[in-house]
């Protein structure tokens, strides 16, 4: 007879950590940020209430871990060319073209049913709730944010940018519409349209003659 093996308790542990944050982000868009309880994640994951506890000390905890691993598996599949965080923004030589890469595949990823639905919920419990939207900023916003200007202080390096311009401001002037957009629902977000933001953008931030 083959020997009997222990059950891997480090992939039993792994499954049901999946399990909970697919659970956590699939009831937070269903029903919003407020109505999801540890309870209720517990039920669709199927373990125990205490199992979330023993790993986690709130809802806000197992819900900002189930997002930033979705962000990060999300990254990964777009790859380095679409500028995931792990790789930074693409830097050809082309500001425009390595801008419209970034912002094309941030259409897609908040066009995404299974981003947006806990991306949506997250972000409108994060302007009431300002201890968790200073968490959600720390921890996913800044990061991504600090990429886009490590690309634009090497644009103004290379003279392509105004060397009076700040960064931090020029970003918002790529991210800010899109947002707008996305979260007011006024009008389709399209690749078409973060086309037209960069060219907008760059429009008033090339040097001056």
């Amino acid at each position: 007879m083959a020997p009997h093996k222990a059950p891997d308790a480090s992939r039993r542990s792994d499954r049901s950590r999946r399990a909970i944050y697919d659970a956590a982000l699939a009831l937070v868009g269903e029903s919003g940020y407020r109505r999801t309880t540890i309870e209720g994640i517990a039920a669709r994951a199927g373990v125990g209430k205490q199992t979330i506890y023993r790993w986690w000390p709130s809802k806000a905890a197992v819900l900002m871990e189930a997002f930033l691993d979705l962000a990060a598996r999300a990254a990964e599949e777009a790859g380095p060319q679409a500028g995931g965080a792990e790789h930074g923004i693409p830097d050809t030589g082309d500001l425009a073209a390595d801008l419209k890469l970034v912002l094309r595949a941030t259409v897609d990823e908040l066009n995404d049913p299974l981003m947006e639905a806990p991306t949506r919920a997250l972000t409108a419990e994060g302007i009431v709730d300002a201890k968790l939207g200073a968490e959600f900023v720390a921890k996913l916003l800044d990061p991504q944010l600090a990429l886009y200007v490590t690309r634009l202080r090497a644009a103004q390096e290379a003279g392509q940018l105004r060397a009076d311009a700040d960064p931090r401001i020029a970003l918002e002037l790529l991210i800010a519409p899109l947002t707008h957009r996305w979260l007011l629902r006024t009008l389709p977000l399209t690749h078409a349209y973060a086309d037209t933001i960069v060219d907008y953008a760059l429009g008033g931030l090339a040097p001056r003659p």
